[in-house]
């Protein structure tokens, strides 16, 4: 009997697995065929959209990209134009946080005299003098201006103070551009040799690095000659600047001829296709007969040597020394033939007008001024943007 339930038992479950299986089957056939039937569906939707309606999403579609390929473009164009204006701004703003203490003693006079004033007369035109005197324009320079600011207000009949000032910034502007008619060092005519004369202290080998940095930047294949051999750790600080300015420099030891460096110099520079040759020099003013006879055989071995470099002698002078610049100026003037003058620490003077009588007695262009003590801070000069920065 134990027997018996135990196969009916078992029929039983293999009964039922056979009927739990026959669903399965049964319930997977059912999902091919809505899958099957699915499918078809689509194929009949797809078969019943119109070839042109195809065509008409194909043309939506890229009209829809060209819009926004020319919006895009459009952005792109107003970015560019944004970013020459920020540029264009750029070089003002930084001149005038470089003149800061130059601007203050002329600007903010100006406005304080002009806005205190209630008539244009005689008073006012004295309070301006004395103001331009007091920023180092000197007595002559500033004659010049005041002159010709009341013949013009005379001519026009000014009664507005704010019409005054824009007179006077004109002709600021006018008499600096006619005394620094070519004042770019043309970098562009290589190979140049570029001579830096000037006193101890003023920055002149400071200077000479930051030009070398400045030039490689644009492209050029640089040479820095150390031929200061007179002055202790000259050599050692000009190879710290083309350390870091990462270009090559020519030295010999503490003491060596001057001339010899630049032989040296010029044959390295041959050798390594250079554009631009820049020579530190001594600055011994003291003894005016030997400097000028180290120039004199400096430009000896450079004219047999190199006659077909274009040749630039750079004056460089400490702005924060005002008049004494002036006389430094015709000191060297004397001893070698300049061709341009660097003014450096313009950003640590009040005195920066010291511009205007240096390049009206000196009749030499000022091509470039030091504005802070970063890498970039030395600028080429441009006169109209000059007075704008320190008077308006």
């Amino acid at each position: 009997m134990a027997f018996w339930d135990r196969f009916k038992k078992k029929k039983e479950n293999i009964d039922t697995d056979e009927i739990i299986e026959t669903i399965e089957d049964q319930e997977e056939k059912e999902e091919l065929k809505k899958d099957s039937e699915t499918l078809e569906e689509q194929n009949k939707m797809e078969e019943t959209i119109p070839e042109a309606g195809l065509e008409n999403q194909e043309a939506a579609a890229n009209e829809t990209l060209e819009e926004i390929q020319e919006e895009e473009e459009h952005s792109e164009g107003e970015i560019v134009e944004e970013d020459h204006e920020e540029k264009s701004l750029s070089f003002l703003d930084r001149l005038k946080n470089g003149l800061t203490k130059t601007r203050s003693n002329i600007a903010e006079k100006i406005d304080d005299i002009l806005a205190s004033t209630r008539s244009v007369d005689e008073d006012m035109m004295e309070e301006l003098e004395d103001t331009l005197i007091s920023a180092d324009l000197g007595m002559e320079s500033t004659m010049e201006i005041i002159d010709q600011l009341r013949d013009r207000i005379k001519r026009k009949n000014i009664k507005d103070p704010e019409t005054v000032k824009k007179e006077l910034i004109s002709i600021m502007k006018n008499e600096l551009t006619k005394n620094n008619l070519d004042s770019e060092i043309h970098i562009e005519n290589s190979p140049m040799i570029i001579l830096v004369v000037g006193v101890n202290g003023v920055g002149k080998t400071t200077t000479i690095g930051k030009m070398a940095y400045q030039y490689k930047e644009k492209g050029k294949n640089v040479l820095l000659v150390a031929a200061d051999t007179f002055r202790a750790a000259a050599i050692e600080q000009l190879t710290e600047w083309a350390n870091r300015a990462e270009v090559d420099i020519i030295s010999h030891k503490e003491g060596a001829d001057p001339a010899s460096v630049i032989f040296d110099g010029i044959a390295a520079a041959k050798n390594k296709n250079s554009d631009i040759i820049i020579c530190d020099t001594a600055g011994r003013l003291h003894n005016k007969k030997n400097l000028m006879n180290e120039l004199n055989k400096i430009h000896r071995v450079i004219e047999k040597e190199f006659p077909t470099a274009k040749k630039e002698v750079l004056l460089v002078l400490d702005g924060t020394t005002g008049q004494n610049a002036i006389f430094q100026a015709k000191e060297f003037k004397e001893a070698c033939e300049l061709t341009g003058i660097v003014i450096t620490k313009m950003d640590g003077t009040a005195k920066g007008g010291v511009i205007f009588p240096l390049q009206a007695q000196m009749e030499i262009p000022v091509k470039l001024i030091g504005i802070g003590e970063q890498i970039d801070n030395l600028v080429e000069f441009d006169s109209e943007a000059f007075v704008e920065a320190i008077v308006n």
